[in-house]
């Protein structure tokens, strides 16, 4: 960058010896090459005023310019396509069937309800607020669940899943140094750079088969059985990100065997309980299942799908421990991560959280509007297969669109055939074959099943 000083005359000799100083301090900082640090391009004299500009290469020149982010990237390509037909598929947040923004009926409820009684924005406990935490255990393991009255959740609310899953590393990083955590493949695009930010060792299981469009359900369990034992297995407690396929209940009690045989740590990633099926309950079946097997459980929760508060950042991690002292212990050390980390979270989100799932009323309106967006969601679904079924004449079996749930689709075609999507058809989505069913219309699709077909025969 280029540096401009206005030198004045009857500046005194101290102050011009002091900038030259100055300029010479800063010469080697960084381990910047001092000769092009010192170099005056010019200096010019009018009347009694000199210019004196200096060129100084910034000591940040060795930070390399990071990537765009592959998800949100997206979002960014689209915005800047002024084609009719453009479909965003990119990023995973719920929209209406003329695909706008979804503020769900009873969060506005729950926000007015909260400005009439004027709470304050004091700071929360590092944990988070309370009523949030009691209540977000509770609708993850069941009020009843014994790991609830025995007090053997350590709950802490976390800056949404994502903040969440980093407090669970974090906290694996400290506490069991060198055990490594297994992540399906593919995952969400952000785990790995959450262990690898927080310096956790990883590696991969294998869980989708190109060849059905399905779960690779022998591979998975040969892994997990291959890993070192102790080894933490993060799993998807349902609609798997991003291939929408999830294990069978039975599968998954034999997950749940090897697991226990192996004695790993499951670890859940829970980023759509209620926004999969509709139901809460089915939705957190796999995590009880655990739990109920007297397993020790480390989830991560959040809220930005099935109440809509994205921008919000709320969620929870919780650990299922063998006693409440074990628990307490756990917790105590969250906390401790969490302070240097961000202090304390956020309050907005947490009351309408626990405002929402603390009142019957607004509960019983909030599992009506999750029920009509994953009704929604499998409607379009439903008129993709049929649309892909009809126009596609090879014979071509699409019938895993079908078997997967929740908000993704995961549609098999590779790099090549994605960029066909959207340099030819104008649909943005990632580079894995991922697409966002709940960015899609019902009227979009028949057009969207061409886009496919074309993509998939035509591109190799």
């Amino acid at each position: 960058m280029a540096s401009s000083v206005l030198s004045l005359a009857s500046a005194t000799p101290s102050a011009s010896l002091s900038f030259h100083g100055i300029h010479k301090g800063k010469s080697n900082l960084g381990g910047i090459n001092k000769e092009k640090t010192n170099t005056f391009i010019k200096a010019k004299s009018f009347g009694r005023t000199s210019m004196v500009v200096a060129s100084i290469v910034s000591r940040f020149e060795g930070i390399t310019m990071a990537p765009p982010d592959p998800i949100l990237g997206v979002s960014e390509a689209f915005k800047a396509d002024n084609h009719e037909l453009k479909l965003n598929l990119g990023v995973g947040a719920y929209r209406t069937e003329e695909l706008q923004p979804y503020v769900l009926d009873v969060v506005k409820k729950a926000d007015k309800l909260l400005l009439e009684k004027g709470e304050n924005r004091e700071y929360l406990p590092i944990e988070g607020l309370a009523a949030f935490n009691k209540v977000t255990a509770e609708l993850l393991f069941g009020a009843d669940n014994p790991v609830i009255k025995q007090q053997r959740v350590a709950t802490v609310q976390g800056l949404s899943g994502t903040g969440s899953l980093r407090l669970a590393a974090a906290l694996i990083e400290r506490y069991f140094r060198g055990a490594k955590v297994l992540i399906s493949s593919p995952t969400w695009g952000n785990h790995k750079n959450i262990f690898n930010d927080a310096r956790v060792p990883w590696s991969e299981y294998r869980y989708y088969d190109p060849k059905t469009v399905g779960l690779d359900f022998e591979g998975m369990i040969a892994d997990i059985k291959a890993a070192p034992k102790g080894s933490f297995i993060l799993l998807h407690g349902c609609a798997h990100n991003p291939t929408g396929i999830d294990p069978t209940p039975e599968q998954w009690e034999i997950i749940a065997d090897v697991i226990q045989e192996k004695n790993h740590v499951p670890f859940f990633d829970i980023a759509y309980q209620g926004f999969a099926s509709g139901s809460l309950d089915a939705d957190a079946a796999s995590v009880r299942m655990f739990v109920a097997r007297g397993m020790e459980v480390i989830a991560a929760q959040s809220y930005s799908k099935n109440l809509g508060l994205y921008a919000e950042r709320i969620g929870a991690i919780n650990v299922v421990c063998s006693s409440p002292e074990a628990a307490a212990r756990v917790k105590s050390q969250l906390k401790r991560i969490a302070r240097p980390m961000y202090s304390n979270p956020p309050v907005h989100g947490a009351r309408i959280v626990a405002d929402i799932v603390g009142d019957s009323t607004l509960f019983n309106e909030w599992n009506a509007e999750m029920e009509m967006m994953a009704g929604r969601i499998k409607n379009v679904r439903h008129k993709l297969f049929d649309s892909l079924s009809s126009k596609d004449k090879s014979g071509k079996d699409w019938s895993f669109v079908l078997k997967q749930i929740g908000m993704f689709s995961f549609t098999g075609l590779n790099k090549a055939q994605c960029d066909n999507m959207t340099n030819k058809w104008h649909v943005y989505m990632t580079k894995d074959g991922r697409i966002s069913l709940a960015g899609l219309s019902l009227a979009k699709c028949e057009y969207l099943a061409d886009a496919i077909i074309d993509s998939y025969h035509n591109v190799s």
